[in-house]
């Protein structure tokens, strides 16, 4: 069993991963290889100390070279699910691992497309967002995509082998998917309807003459990048969107730190390091004492 475990490998989780190491910890990263989209993006990062007018591009080359230095690895798998069991926690990934810590640390940033009204609420009665994790459950079925990012359409090819009908909706241009039963929708969705499930997917207008404003369907999965923190963990405590979290970093999870864009504004690099070591170091006392008290046992 791991002691932590961090979700997310922007500059927070960067950071985190870098203390738990000079702490002794043993943990596992989880993220992308190239680290942060947000990152490698930025056209200049004026506001960081020590850096001058640096490139986003040659800032993610810097925390890769000094992840690479000290041997750690970003195990790039994206959590779905974090658990909180007894007096342990267990995270499982889109690609089917599943891993058990006694700490969590969540530096999963936060995701710029908003949830649709009746998206939460539909969460397991009709709303996924892992189509590897329950796209066998549409066989034969009607399911509509909302989806992010490029990277994700592996996850639409695989639903569109059991679905009858898929309606994506892409928030990006160059979508590479032509199959005869996935249909392209170029607009953005308003809510969800349905009763027990899901069953209607409604728009502000008519998305064509011959469709009209609503979809019947039986299920929608969000493809993005990112889960919202409050639907990776259940019961986790919010406001206002961002992570609710005590000056160590603590969140109403016990043994569950948060740190980075998902605890607030500013979204800065600055903020997202000092918070990262500060969860670190949160989580490296509680592992010591939890150690501690395991050993008196």
């Amino acid at each position: 069993m791991q002691d932590c475990i961090v979700i997310g490998s922007g500059t927070a989780g960067v950071s985190a991963a870098l203390t738990l190491q000079a702490n002794g910890k043993n943990f596992i990263l989880l993220g992308q290889t190239g680290l942060s989209e947000k990152i490698a993006k930025a056209e200049k990062i004026r506001n960081y100390p020590g850096l001058l007018d640096v490139t986003g591009k040659a800032f993610c080359e810097a925390l890769q070279a000094q992840l690479k230095a000290a041997s750690i690895v970003v195990k790039e798998e994206r959590a779905m699910g974090v658990y909180a069991l007894k007096d342990k926690f267990g995270v499982a990934t889109q690609e089917g691992g599943y891993y058990e810590s006694r700490t969590v640390i969540l530096a999963c940033g936060v995701e710029s497309v908003k949830t649709i009204e009746g998206e939460t609420e539909f969460v397991g009665r009709g709303v996924s967002y892992c189509a590897t994790c329950d796209g066998f459950l549409y066989k034969g079925k009607t399911v509509a995509v909302l989806c992010t990012s490029k990277r994700l359409e592996h996850e639409i090819e695989f639903l569109a082998d059991f679905a009858a009908k898929v309606y994506l909706i892409p928030m990006y241009k160059e979508v590479e998917i032509e199959r005869e039963n996935i249909q392209i929708i170029r607009k953005m969705p308003v809510k969800l309807e349905g009763k027990m499930r899901v069953e209607k997917l409604v728009f502000a207008a008519p998305i064509s003459a011959d469709i009209g404003s609503e979809l019947e369907i039986d299920g929608l999965f969000a493809l993005r990048e990112s889960v919202s923190p409050a639907t990776l963990v259940g019961g986790l405590e919010t406001l206002d969107g961002h992570v609710k979290v005590s000056r160590d970093m603590q969140t109403n999870i016990v043994g569950c730190y948060a740190a980075g864009d998902c605890t607030g504004r500013p979204y800065q690099y600055a903020k997202a390091v000092g918070e990262g070591n500060v969860a670190a170091h949160s989580a490296s006392a509680f592992i010591s004492e939890r150690k501690k008290q395991e050993t008196k046992d």
